[in-house]
């Protein structure tokens, strides 16, 4: 890495500092200032080590007499610094402690805020791993510095305080000073270059395992069933031991950098000791000035360490921090108005002229134009890759079109607010979630005015009453980690009892009962259609049964709407409709 490289790796590491200063100003206030008192204290207590030598220990040996209440003294001042830096010691490790933890609660909350803000759009380009990682171990790596900051600032204390002293005690002495604290800070200067690029590539790696980690567990299923648990162990292996070298990398340089540190006070003690006894035969000091300075420098090793601890961890940080920020500045927020929706009972749904693509990529979607009239159900019908799934995100505002409008009501989506859109439609997508908590933790969702009765009113419009009834603790029965111990059907009952336990206006069904009964299929669809909380519905529909059960049918090919009316009237006068359900029908008997 460039020095240009290394000094913008430092600057901006030192302006993720201050924003974590300013962020926390009381705690980085306490933290510094117990370490700028465990700083002064070092030297006073060097200080008092060199006054005890040279006028109680020595005046001792030559007069061969204890001075009684003197060692009492002594011994008062001693526990006196001892107090007092236990208590530096405690603000230190209490001010940097809990600045590192709020900062990284405070960050954690904020990108995961910010995963739950973002479109499914900008998720789709980013890799679950990854994400998890900016969320674990890139905000630990952005405050990892934080808990050794507020030590450096007091060590940097304590160097100033320390050569005030030196002039004070000596001038010759002071120069020993002078010559050893710039090497202290070259030395952490050139380690902070070197460490640089070995810190941003483990941090890199991290987020790579991470990644590759959350897709082999999540694809554990298709990995046993196709036997390549050798091939994705490989696969990981590779990732592994790039993560165990660029580890190998920073712990080899930082063994090195550890005892350089360790050696130079040493040097620093070895010169005052010969630079001292010199003075000391031509009466320039006494023997409590070159103990005291001696001792000062013995003890200078840790402290200034931390400064080290520090600038080794700002590589990291500034990787961290990048990953954090580009998560934080991601664009494609949904923007939502303030509106709210007239009226009550089922509400109509309306496209007009809608263009869709994803990114950069084709047309999804070509001038659709179709209406979900008020209490009504229309199912959607057409090849896969028609746009059937990609209108159904459209409908409850996911995405938005390109072009066009869609609106609930009269009311345009973009024009509700949230809370507003969020009340009125529901979606049951392809792919059931269920979380890992009690069947009723799953339908209420701790949504205010969703009681048990109203999780049971759900459960019966979803078929699922029965086969809730039959678990072992019936609402209170724990479903596992993605819904394991239930089916494909039971899963998809519950996240469409889940939706309906909401009362939405409006339910937009995509191929959402795809794994359950034929016959039970068509009990949910009746008894949405007798129920009290009658909804208007839009649902992806394959099934000759359920594209039936609908009022009208609107079929799609290749992004564009062809026909609608009634399941008879395209049965009849549409060939291309006739032929995909005829196909469907005879896929589903072969089945």
């Amino acid at each position: 890495m460039s020095s240009g490289a290394s000094r913008d790796v430092l600057g901006r590491g030192l302006r993720v500092l201050g924003h974590a200063i300013r962020t926390e100003p009381r705690l980085f206030i306490v933290g510094a200032i117990g370490s700028s008192l465990f700083g002064l204290l070092i030297i006073a207590n060097s200080y008092v080590v060199g006054w005890v030598i040279g006028h109680v220990v020595v005046p001792s040996f030559a007069s061969h007499q204890v001075d009684t209440g003197r060692l009492w003294l002594v011994a008062a001042i001693f526990l006196g610094i001892s107090g007092l830096r236990v208590a530096s010691i405690f603000g230190r490790r209490l001010g940097a402690g809990f600045m590192q933890f709020r900062l990284q609660a405070r960050y954690r909350r904020a990108v995961t805020g910010r995963y739950l803000s973002l479109p499914p759009a900008w998720h789709q380009r980013h890799a679950t791993g990854t994400l998890l990682s900016n969320a674990n171990s890139d905000v630990e790596a952005a405050w990892g510095p934080i808990a050794p900051l507020p030590f450096a600032v007091g060590t940097i204390v304590m160097l100033i305080a320390a050569m005030i002293s030196l002039f004070l005690t000596d001038w010759v002495l002071a120069l020993v000073g002078a010559t050893l604290f710039p090497a202290l800070f070259g030395l952490n200067l050139v380690y902070s270059r070197r460490m640089s690029p070995r810190q941003i590539r483990a941090q890199q790696m991290r987020g790579k395992v991470s990644a590759v980690a959350h897709e082999s567990f999540d694809g554990a299923l298709v990995v046993k069933t196709m036997g390549r648990e050798a091939d994705e162990s490989r696969r990981f292996g590779v990732f592994v031991d790039e993560l165990r070298d660029s580890l190998i990398a920073v712990g080899r340089l930082r063994g090195l950098f550890d005892p350089l540190m360790d050696s130079l006070p040493s040097l620093g003690t070895l010169a005052v000791l010969l630079l001292g006894a010199w003075r000391l035969r031509s009466g320039a000091i006494g023997v409590a000035d070159v103990v005291s300075v001696a001792f000062l420098f013995t003890v200078l090793a840790f402290p200034v360490r931390a400064i080290g601890w520090v600038v080794g961890e700002l590589p990291r940080s500034v990787a961290g921090w990048d990953r954090v920020r580009a998560v934080l500045d991601a664009e494609g927020d949904l923007a939502y108005g303030d509106g709210s929706l007239p009226g009550a009972g089922p509400a109509e749904l309306r496209f007009d002229q809608v263009r869709f693509s994803y990114g950069e990529g084709p047309q999804i979607l070509h001038d659709v134009s179709f209406t979900v009239p008020s209490g009504r159900t229309v199912a959607l019908v057409g090849a896969t890759g028609s746009g059937k799934s990609t209108i159904a995100s459209l409908a409850v505002r996911l995405v938005d079109p390109e072009s066009g409008s869609i609106g609930i009501d009269g009311v345009k989506l973009p024009d509700l607010a949230l809370s507003a859109l969020a009340g009125a439609a529901a979606l049951v997508p392809q792919v059931p979630f269920v979380f890992d908590d009690t069947v009723r933790g799953n339908i209420a969702l701790d949504r205010p005015g969703v009681d048990d009765e109203a999780v049971r009113d759900a459960l019966a419009l979803a078929q699922a009453d029965r086969f809730v009834a039959g678990l072992p603790d019936g609402l209170d029965t724990a479903v596992g980690e993605r819904g394991t111990s239930l089916s494909g059907g039971q899963r998809q009952r519950l996240t469409l009892a889940r939706a309906l336990a909401g009362k939405p206006r409006l339910l937009v069904l995509d191929d959402a009962t795809s794994a359950v009964d034929p016959r039970v299929e068509a009990a949910i669809l009746g008894a949405l259609r007798a129920s009290d909380a009658r909804a208007s519905v839009l649902v992806v529909a394959y099934r000759r049964a359920t594209i039936a059960l609908a009022d009208q049918v609107v079929y799609l090919e290749r992004g564009r709407v062809v026909a609608t009316g009634t399941h008879a009237e395209l049965m009849t006068f549409h060939a291309g409709y006739q032929d995909l359900v005829t196909a469907y029908e005879k896929a589903e008997h072969q089945e």
